[in-house]
This record gives C-alpha cells, structure tokens and sequence, in this order.
C-alpha cells in the first residue's frame, strides 16, 4: 500500500472503485473519517480547509470567496480570429500559467468560440500581448489545423525530457470524440497527437506532484440519467503512453451530490459541468464547475449564456475532493451586459501566487441578446466570451476564526526550524505554544512565554521569549496549540529557513 506525504496511507484498489452514477449520497473522505495517527508536515503551508489537523478547537471555521478584479477583465476578443466566429477569448480551461523557464505569464486559449487555440504572454499577468509566432505567421495561432473545442495545458516541471515540457489536452467539436494530448518543448510547437478512447467535452487534465501522477479528468453526458454530466478518473505515470486507456482503467469518479440543489430562481438540478484541479501548498486544490441551467434551448431562445460557477473543493489523496462549502467561489453575476453574466468557467493551473494574493484566472460569457438562434446553430448564448481575474488573500480558502483555541493533531516534521503562520490578528493576538505527543507544555515554549502575535499578515515567525529556534522537533512527534483573541488563523507551517520558505507547490506558478 502506498504512504502519501503526509502520512494517508492508500488503500490497496486504487484508484477507488467503489462509486457509481447511481450514488447521490456525499462524497466519504476516507482520510477524515480515519486520520493517520501522525501527519506529517515536511511539504507545504498547512490550510484549514477541513478538519484534518484540527484535534480540538472551540474556533469557527470560515471559508472565504475569491473578490472579483475592478479592471476586469483582463483580456477580450480583438483580432479576426478571436472575432469570426462568435467573439471569444478565453482559455476555457486552456491554462494560464507564470512559467519558471522564462519569467512571463502565459495564456493558452481559445481565439474565437470553437475556433482556433492562441497563445498570449504579459510581464504583469494585468496587460497582455499576442506575439506574431511563426507557426501561421503573423498571427498567434499555435494549432491551426484543428478546431479547439476545449483544452487544458500544463507546465511539466518534473520531466528530464525538455521536449514535453508542456502538456496539452484538448478535443475537437462533436459528440463523443477522441480526446488528443500533445507535448511541447516550448508551448508553441506542439508533437503530433495521442488519441484517447471517445470521450465527451469538457474533458480536461492536471498533474498530482505530489504522486507524480496525471490525471486525466473525464466527461461522460448522460442523457439518460438524472445525473446528467459526470466524470471518470484515469491516471498514470507517463501522460502520453498513459493517454491509451481501456474502458476498466478510467473509474466513476464524481457528480453532483444531494447537498447540491437546485438554484431557487432558475428551478432545474443542477449538474457537473467541468473539474480543474492543481496542487497548492500541502493539499490538490479543486474547482467544481456546477451547472445550474437554463437547458441550451431555452438560452439560444434567449441569446444569453447558461449559468455555470465555481465551486472550491480540496484533497489529501488526489481522488476524494472535500466540498465544505457549497456557495460560490467566483459566482456569474447574473447581469445583462455584464462580461460574466455567465457561463464562468475554470482556467488550467487554476491561479497564480502573487506576493500575498492569489489570481484566479476565470472565464465569463456575455451573451448577445440581439443574436437568438434555433440550438445547433451560432447564438448570442456563447457570444462575448472575456477573461478576468477574481483574487484571495494567500491561504485564504478558510480560516479559524474568533476568540478560543485550537490544538493539532500528532504532527512530524524533519529539518525544520522555523514556526510560522499567516493570520490576522490585529484587533486582538494570537499566543502559540509546542506540546509534546501527550499533550504536555514544552519547557520554554509555552502560550505565556510566546510572544503576542498582533498583525495582519500572511507570513510572521513565531517566537517566544527563549527564542525560535524549534530544531530540536526534527522526527519528534509533537503537536500545537492556538490560543486566538479576536483573530483569524488561516495557515502555519514550518520552515528551514528565517525566510518562509514552505517547500510546498504554487499552483500556476509565482513571479515571487
């Protein structure tokens, strides 16, 4: 049986077969139901997103929606591309990336609704330019030969083949089709393809680094089940060769469940249209795109898009996804003339880090009002297709909140040295002291002779009037108590250096 990261040992069948369309109940994560009796926490910023490093606490927890940027959006339909079909330019879910290799943004995209895939690049992730490439020369254009229905790129920081540094997945028009993965040395030129089994749009991939797995995230519309669209789960070790799949080696994986109901002004079950995913800090971070209607004929008939948004979900293991909170995390607006009346659609890589934000680049649909036509034919529902940028404080997907405290559970850790945490706690403090396996105060490091921690920050060391210095944890199970006043904890960690640095994943990537 394979021992992940931070000490959740898998089950002998995996992935897990053991759902089917049929199962409307929640999703069970196994890992909070029966927690390691040690978690470890080498890798990463350690969130709140769930209970499972919470052995007791009188604190609240609460979860937080990403704030949509003033200056949205970013990013519209200019060129003739982008402009010949049905306005659009947007990822979808393409990838929006901060690439190590060469110091810029990058946006993989569709130009022009179920057109043609572009590339576009900023120094800023704000203002974005389209640089004439020479695959069709003059132009942006990166795959010209084939008609980009979806997509997801992602950047292979892993790989000692330079030549498939970059990843792509991307499906043509139609009902059921082959999915097609490609690689790249460069993002631009791109290998002839791998085609996968038939699959339906909307299909997308993401890499577990924690695993060194990929995932290919797959849609099947089942119009004949109350489910509607729903996704198969088929991972492994070389993305190309992995790309080969048989019916028996892609498991149901997810649909919505009953704690998913439908909007109240609308009045249709809503259903999962798309799921992205990328690993941040410690956990795999998740976006649940949830369908909530109207049915495509109702919104050809009205020139307006359908409303889909953004649900957050987080993992431990990769494959169960914890949905904690079921309100929107980047929401349609719901607003004739607005650029994300709807449709809001993930990006691959999900966000950046940028300083003490996090960017998620999502997608919004205007609609075009002046344009009904019959469905299967072009309609003002999938016109005005932008992209924008909703932001987060960093770690910022819940916090433990309020006036009492908080005690982990059995934690390792090996060369660290450094205790550090992002909150705010400026109207009040927060006191941490260090306890042994048995719950006993450390001597030297107990919450009266810490420091008060009194600022709003998403990074501040912990010390105590003996010092910081807490080397002597290294392979020593131990565990933390939080004492809050008037505060909001949203992440600690431990580090090997005065810096911060959290040996933990940045998503999209981070200019920082």
């Amino acid at each position: 049986m394979e021992q992940l990261y931070n000490g959740i040992t898998l089950p002998e069948t995996w992935p897990p077969n053991n759902r089917s369309i049929d199962d409307a109940e929640k999703m069970k994560i196994p890992y909070l139901e029966k927690k390691p009796e040690v978690i470890c926490i080498d890798r990463g910023r350690q969130l709140f997103v769930d209970d499972f490093l919470i052995a007791e606490t009188d604190l609240r927890t609460v979860y937080h929606q990403a704030v949509k940027y003033e200056g949205n959006p970013v990013f519209t339909a200019q060129t003739e591309f982008e402009n010949e079909v049905l306005p659009c330019a947007c990822p979808k879910s393409g990838g929006v990336w901060f690439d190590k290799f060469d110091g810029k943004y990058k946006m993989w995209y569709e130009a022009g609704w179920l057109n043609k895939l572009a590339y576009a690049e900023s120094d800023d992730g704000l203002h974005w330019v389209r640089p004439s490439l020479d695959v069709v020369p003059g132009t942006n254009l990166i795959l010209p030969g084939v008609v980009c229905d979806s997509s997801t790129v992602f950047i292979d920081y892993d790989t000692t083949n330079v030549n498939e540094r970059y990843k792509l997945f991307m499906r043509e028009p139609g009902g059921l089709k082959p999915g097609l993965a490609y690689t790249s040395p460069d993002g631009i030129h791109w290998s002839e393809p791998t085609r996968t089994e038939p699959i339906h749009d909307r299909s997308t991939m993401f890499y577990n680094p924690f695993r060194k797995k990929w995932v290919y995230s797959i849609r099947f519309h089942r119009t004949d089940h109350p489910a509607g669209r729903v996704r198969y789960y088929r991972e492994c070790d070389d993305y190309i060769k992995g790309a080969n799949w048989s019916e028996d080696e892609a498991v149901f994986w997810m649909r919505v469940d009953q704690e998913d109901l439908p909007d109240p002004v609308i009045g249709v079950s809503p259903e999962l249209y798309n799921f992205d995913a990328v690993a941040y800090e410690s956990i795999m971070l998740g976006m649940f795109q949830i369908w909530r209607g109207p049915q495509n004929k109702v919104c050809a008939q009205g020139g307006y898009p359908k409303i889909t948004e953004l649900v957050a979900a987080y993992s431990r293991d990769g494959f169960h996804f914890h949905r904690p909170d079921r309100e929107p995390f980047i929401s349609a607006s719901r607003k004739k003339e607005s650029w994300d009346r709807g449709y809001v659609q993930s990006v691959g890589g999900l966000c950046l880090v940028k300083d003490d934000e996090l960017w998620f680049y999502y997608i919004g649909f205007q609609g075009d009002e002046n344009n009904k036509n019959p469905v299967g034919k072009l309609n003002g529902m999938h016109a005005k297709a932008s992209t924008g940028i909703a932001k987060l404080r960093r770690d910022g997907f819940a916090s433990l909140s309020g006036t009492g405290n908080m005690m982990t559970e059995k934690m390792i850790c090996h060369g660290k040295k450094y205790l550090f945490v992002n909150a705010n706690s400026i109207k009040g403090q927060i006191l941490v002291e260090v306890l042994d396996e048995n719950e006993q105060c450390l001597a030297g490091f107990s919450a009266s002779e810490c420091i008060p921690i009194i600022a709003d920050k998403t990074k501040m060391v912990v010390q105590w009037q003996t010092g910081n210095d807490l080397s002597f944890l290294d392979g020593i199970p131990f565990k933390l108590r939080f004492h809050l006043k008037e505060s909001d904890l949203y992440a600690f960690w431990l580090s090997d250096d005065i810096g911060g640095s959290s040996n933990g994943f940045d998503a999209a990537g981070s200019p920082s």
